[in-house]
């Protein structure tokens, strides 16, 4: 007579994948990260839902690598964001709130001591997205950080697609490839008064001032700012159709 193992549940054959994946991850292993996004993020193989997510993205945030904390975090913010948009995820936030907290006191850690541009605009991105406020913050950093917007005129008839740019190129709005030709017809942006910005933009310009970035908070008075656009000649808000683009 002999005997056998039950077969494994697919429930648990997925649990020990995430498990592996994460333990993996969390040593730097960049094949484990991307496979945690494809799986996790991009086509749902993995459940977000399962604890050792959030749990483990948590641990990985309080330790002392950056670059695993910062994986972590990004990938902690976007499904937490995609998570609220889907039915049958949209509790998560109430359900995981200890390591949703855990991940927010990390995020709000490094980036008060994370000196590089770029990776400090992201950690802006991860709080927000930590905090649930807004549901497109990835492409108001996106800008700051590619020092340029792709949007359409808010025009009703859809004038024009056009460039908003902030960045080392200067500050302006254009409806031609600007980065093939310098010769080409730019209207000036109109950046925010600092000490008349609101909200969102007020918050994240004097955090941006307060951890040492005024680059990035100049940037921010521009997004915050108004744009021309070059075919009608309309002024509207940069953010706002940000915002729109996004909904």
């Amino acid at each position: 007579m002999t005997t056998s193992s039950p077969a494994p549940r697919a429930d648990d054959t997925d649990t020990d994948r995430l498990k592996a994946l994460l333990e993996r991850a969390a040593t730097g292993n960049g094949q484990a990260w991307s496979d945690l996004w494809t799986e996790l993020f991009h086509n749902g193989t993995l459940d977000v839902a399962d604890p050792l997510v959030l749990h483990a993205l948590a641990d990985m945030a309080e330790a002392d690598r950056a670059d695993t904390a910062a994986s972590a975090l990004h990938l902690a913010g976007a499904v937490l964001v995609q998570a609220d948009q889907r039915h049958e995820t949209r509790h998560l936030r109430d359900r995981y709130a200890p390591e949703i907290a855990r991940l927010l006191g990390a995020a709000n850690r490094w980036r008060q001591i994370t000196a590089d541009r770029n990776d400090y605009c992201h950690l802006l991105e991860t709080v927000l997205n930590l905090e649930g406020d807004i549901h497109w913050a990835e492409d108001l950093v996106r800008g700051v950080v590619g020092e340029e917007y792709e949007l359409e005129c808010p025009d009703p008839d859809g004038c024009a697609s056009l460039w908003v740019v902030l960045g080392e190129r200067g500050f302006f709005s254009t409806a031609e490839d600007y980065a093939l030709s310098d010769d080409v017809e730019t209207f000036p942006l109109r950046p925010a008064d600092p000490r008349a910005l609101e909200g969102l933009g007020r918050r994240l310009h004097d955090l941006a001032l307060a951890d040492g970035h005024e680059e990035v908070a100049r940037a921010l008075t521009y997004a915050f700012g108004e744009a021309t656009c070059p075919e009608c000649r309309q002024r509207f808000s940069v953010v706002g159709q940000v915002a729109d683009r996004s909904a």
